[in-house]
């Protein structure tokens, strides 16, 4: 395991959650140079002593020095704040952002689930949103100490109200660049919401039924039963995307391509066996992210017309579970 001094960089970060998602990318891009500030809440004292630890499949390191802060209010204005917390703590954002908000910042939330942006969107005072889909698998294992198993690349798009095709911008292909410089496969995409129902097609079936079945990705994959529930849960998202961008763009054939159940399919069965992000908040007793990434697409199919009775059966199930947890947790 390599040790790497902090360094800085021309452009400026926040990092709101420092867990699997957020401290990953974080550590990354300040590894690379960029100029990073992290909030964080337990972990302080030991980030404070010990600095960042990454355990990596793409290389472990550690950062011994980082900007560590228990108060949001003593973080200083930044040109990104990333947005790692889980969707269940967007409460807190009306508090946590002010402070972070420079005359040209941006917010790249890095969160899972539908509509996450216009949700973010009222809370950052006119400035502009940025949506980041994460293909990881990445895991908190202890104070200040995130294990990367697995992927890792990242796909950029820029929020737009309307949930039209925004196109590509000089300020996302920045950073883009940012994020390949620090060594992560980074993209940009014009289409950021149908992008956001390509990541459901696998979030949906995976994140629900880990817990619903008490499984993790290989135990899932490789029943035959459960496959063929989930290639059925992934045909239903297809359905919906599809629906979803004909009624917000008529006749622009905007749907994903039904080969995408058999890809991520075999792209599961290539990956470590790994315990989704919903399982462990569900083990550790923590909320769980039932309307962003079951809520909200049904109620979006709905809305476009569209049946998924397995998605929405999945959706009551996943919320019982989690009321039953928090119930448990009083």
């Amino acid at each position: 395991m390599s040790v790497i001094p902090a360094a800085a960089g021309s452009r400026r970060y926040a990092i709101l959650g420092t867990g699997a998602i957020g401290g990953y990318y974080g550590a990354c891009l300040q590894r690379s140079g960029a100029e990073v500030h992290y909030l964080l809440h337990r972990d302080y004292d030991h980030v404070q002593s010990l600095g960042l630890r990454i355990d990596s499949v793409k290389g472990s390191f550690v950062l011994p020095q980082v900007n560590a802060y228990r108060q949001v209010e003593a973080m200083p204005p930044v040109d990104v704040v990333l947005i790692g917390l889980k969707t269940t703590q967007n409460s807190l954002l009306r508090t946590l952002l002010p402070p972070l908000l420079g005359p040209e910042t941006v917010v790249l939330t890095l969160q899972n689930g539908l509509a996450v942006e216009s949700a973010i969107a009222p809370l950052t005072q006119g400035h502009p949103v940025l949506g980041g889909l994460c293909f990881i698998c990445s895991n908190k294992v202890g104070p200040g100490h995130i294990h990367h198993l697995d992927y890792g690349n990242v796909l950029l798009g820029r929020y737009d109200p309307q949930d039209q095709p925004g196109g590509l911008s000089p300020l996302l292909t920045a950073i883009a660049a940012d994020f390949q410089t620090a060594g992560i496969a980074a993209e940009v995409t014009p289409d950021l919401y149908m992008a956001r129902w390509r990541k459901l097609v696998w979030n949906i079936p995976f994140n629900a039924l880990s817990v619903v079945l008490d499984a993790t990705t290989d135990a899932m994959v490789n029943d035959p039963n459960i496959a063929h529930l989930i290639e059925a849960l992934m045909g239903e998202v297809l359905e919906a995307a599809a629906a979803w961008g004909e009624q917000a763009t008529p006749g622009q054939g905007r749907a994903l391509p039904r080969g995408l159940v058999a890809e991520m399919m075999d792209h599961t069965r290539a990956m470590k066996p790994y315990r989704t992000s919903m399982k462990i908040d569900y083990d550790e007793g923590r909320p769980l992210e039932v309307e962003a990434i079951l809520g909200a697409p049904v109620s979006a199919a709905q809305s476009a017309g569209v049946a998924v009775p397995r998605i929405e059966m999945l959706y009551h199930q996943v919320k019982a579970l989690d009321r039953r947890s928090c119930l448990r947790r009083r």
